[in-house]
């Protein structure tokens, strides 16, 4: 008899990242549960885009939990603060910018925690990338161990010794261009996505946030059109 393939939750925000990670999930012959975060971001496009990849790539289920971090702001992404534009590399790898969001992986992987340890899932994958990033600390692989020690501390299956939970980060340690190759290879369409933190209002990528810097020259130096579509 064919076993039943294992679940696994993904955090699918849409971007080229998030959809990257569920790929190399399903890669991984997990049975995929996208999880997206309405979190009170600045644009709709982004969920739309969680959509359209979680259903090209196959999910087997799709939700969208509502969470409106507008309430604290804080963040250029969850208040009425200027995004970031035209930097150079330089300026962009210089402190924790602006559109950082406080907590905002760790509230995430929680909420990702919770609908696994309910699924009788133990494995988790997050998109996060501490090469091509503007200095997010929720980023870097220092706190994927420590969210995976938490989870295995704070919840029910972990203390009963039903399982060990797993939090995967499959891209961490790649360039943009890596992950696009690597994306490319796992059947991702990356014109379903999208990475703009301040698209214009027929979601038209804006071209000169960092979210848009980074992505345009990940493919660039991958060697791989950029199916994008930039505003002006």
């Amino acid at each position: 008899m064919t076993q039943s393939p294992r679940s696994a939750v993904v955090l699918l925000s849409g971007g080229l990242d998030s959809a990257t990670a569920l790929a190399a999930a399903r890669n991984d012959g997990f049975r995929c549960c996208a999880l997206t975060i309405a979190y009170g971001q600045r644009h709709a496009a982004e969920l739309d885009a969680a959509r359209r990849v979680a259903e090209a790539l196959g999910a087997a289920e799709h939700r969208v939990f509502p969470l409106d971090l507008r309430a604290f702001g804080g963040s250029a992404l969850t208040a009425d603060l200027p995004v970031p534009r035209d930097r150079s590399a330089e300026e962009m790898s210089a402190g924790i910018s602006i559109t950082y969001v406080p907590a905002r992986n760790t509230v995430f992987l929680s909420v990702a925690l919770a609908w696994a340890e309910t699924l009788g899932a133990f494995d988790v994958y997050i998109g996060v990338n501490a090469v091509d990033y503007s200095g997010y600390p929720d980023c870097r692989p220092e706190f994927v161990r420590a969210f995976e020690e938490l989870a295995n501390l704070a919840t029910k299956a972990g203390v009963e010794g039903k399982g060990r939970f797993r939090v995967h980060a499959p891209l961490i340690h790649l360039s943009k261009a890596e992950i696009i190759r690597l994306g490319r290879a796992l059947g991702v369409d990356y014109s379903l996505t999208h990475s703009c933190y301040d698209p214009a209002a027929d979601g038209a990528a804006c071209g000169r946030c960092d979210s848009c810097r980074i992505r345009r020259e990940g493919f660039a130096a991958a060697g791989v059109a950029d199916p994008t579509r930039y505003a002006g």
